[in-house]
């Protein structure tokens, strides 16, 4: 009974947090995108071809965190936006207060779209908002197509999932179609996009979508203003 006790002041102390963060990106109009998924699925190679991709003067940033390394921020780092890592020290997920932590020294005024790597996780950080616009959930062709329905916390909480690796669906025992069927059957009407980071299928409709999520964004924070 203490430790639910404990566990529900973190939560109510971290949705505190959250909607201040929340607030903050509202006022200056920051596009806000919680990545999430199991290690290995491809969360910084997707932001790396995002990155890539996008013009030198965009006031995109990142924050990718991990249990431990600093190898995601210097990867994400070769591309010339500002990346910050936090290394959480063995804790499986980001919180309201490190996000709070590592923006403290970049103006938001500056800053138009701001990305967060999570820990490489389905089940931990589905219970901690972090003031985002929208949690994107990412699934890779080489892990199982029931993982929706293992984890279904975080995809019922996501608004995109991104099929990861569909370049090698050839050569391994994997059906996307039943993936797709049960992320839908968990969150039904979830937007899907499949991609392939390394031969670059898909990215165009990834790239679209965050200009629809931006526009949608901007559009309603003018109307609630």
């Amino acid at each position: 009974m203490t430790q639910i006790q404990v566990e529900k002041k973190v939560l109510n102390e971290n949705q505190r947090l959250a909607e201040e963060l929340r607030a903050k990106f509202r006022e200056h109009n920051v596009l806000t995108l919680n990545i999430i998924s199991s290690p290995g699925s491809g969360k910084t190679s997707i932001l790396e071809r995002t990155l890539e991709s996008f013009d030198k003067s965009k006031r995109v940033v990142v924050l990718t965190g991990d249990i431990q390394t600093e190898n995601d921020a210097k990867r994400l780092a070769r591309f010339g936006f500002p990346v910050k890592q936090i290394v959480t020290g063995g804790t499986c997920h980001l919180d309201a207060k490190m996000i709070e932590k590592h923006l403290a020294d970049w103006p938001l005024k500056n800053i138009d779209l701001l990305f967060i790597e999570n820990v490489g996780n389905l089940v931990c950080p589905s219970s901690y908002d972090l003031g985002e616009h929208a949690k994107i959930v990412m699934l890779s062709v080489t892990e199982g197509e029931d993982k929706p329905l293992k984890y279904p916390s975080i995809f019922a909480k996501s608004e995109l999932m991104i099929l990861n690796k569909v370049d090698l669906l050839p050569y391994v025992p994997f059906d996307a179609e039943l993936a797709k069927q049960n992320a839908r059957a968990v969150h039904p009407g979830m937007e899907i996009v499949e991609v392939s980071c390394t031969k670059g299928d898909g990215l165009t409709q990834w790239m679209e979508w965050l200009d629809r999520k931006a526009a949608a964004t901007f559009r309603a924070q003018e109307t609630t203003a």
